[in-house]
């Protein structure tokens, strides 16, 4: 089995398969494959855990169903891509080595990969935190592939060291890193400032990566230009509603 990542901005993970292998996704994150390459449906991962361990690995940001992606009679490619601009990093955990991830951070792994949720704190902070509250855990033995958006940054913790970060920054840590919902200091800053009203501290000992490119940040930003009902009458569908976006911002 054969991993390369392609591209830039947009990148994609190629699968090179052996026949007989076996790569699994828990999201619609196919691109294209060759013929010869045989999806199939499941609700378990490597560890089991049947239908309710489905149902939690929904919550975390994955899907119901396993896909399962083998190669019959012959080597066959597979290719997954990204859904925004960002990079893809591999995880090895065939040393016991277990890792929280983003809730929809993982890309596909090798077969002996398990993705479940992981509810790190309080339902009133996730709620507030944004993506920072459901995360995946990942465990097994294999390799695992992630994605990332925008620039990935990574950061060796030392026992005890911290970083403050935005919910919507936190790409993967060890599980050996401590995370806690914490709020922003001061009422000013937590009205005023814009960033909204947690932090997640991250405690070393472990590995951080951080992303630059957050979910919520890039549709908050996005959103003037989106058609509503007014711009889309009169301008005409989606184009309409950015040229309707770009006019009204000029013009405030």
């Amino acid at each position: 089995m054969k991993f390369e990542v392609k591209g830039t901005i947009l990148p994609v993970l190629e699968a090179t398969l052996d026949a007989g292998e076996t790569v699994v996704s828990t999201h619609g994150d196919l691109g294209w494959m060759t013929p010869n390459v045989e999806m199939s449906q499941t609700t378990k991962m490597a560890n089991g855990g049947g239908f309710m361990k489905s149902l939690k690995r929904v919550v975390g940001g994955g899907g119901l169903f396993v896909t399962r992606y083998t190669a019959q009679g012959a080597p066959g490619v597979v290719v997954f891509t990204t859904k925004l601009p960002g990079e893809i990093i591999s995880l090895d955990l065939s040393s016991g080595r277990e890792y929280m991830v983003h809730s929809s951070g993982f890309l596909c792994g090798t077969e002996g990969i398990t993705a479940s949720v992981a509810m790190q704190q309080k339902l009133t902070s996730g709620l507030f935190g944004g993506a920072g509250f459901f995360l995946q855990h990942l465990s097994g033995r294999g390799t695992a592939w992630l994605e990332l958006g925008g620039e990935m940054f990574a950061y060796d913790l030392q026992p005890g060291q911290t970083l403050r970060v935005h919910p919507g920054h936190v790409a993967a840590f060890e599980t050996s890193v401590n995370f806690q919902m914490t709020t922003v200091p001061g009422i000013a800053n937590k009205f005023l400032g814009g960033n909204g009203l947690f932090l997640a501290n991250l405690t070393g000992p472990g590995k951080v990566w951080l992303q630059s490119m957050s979910v919520a940040t890039l549709a908050h930003a996005i959103e003037p230009y989106l058609p509503t009902e007014s711009n889309r009458t009169t301008a005409g569908g989606l184009g309409g509603g950015i040229v309707g976006g770009i006019v009204s911002g000029a013009l405030q």
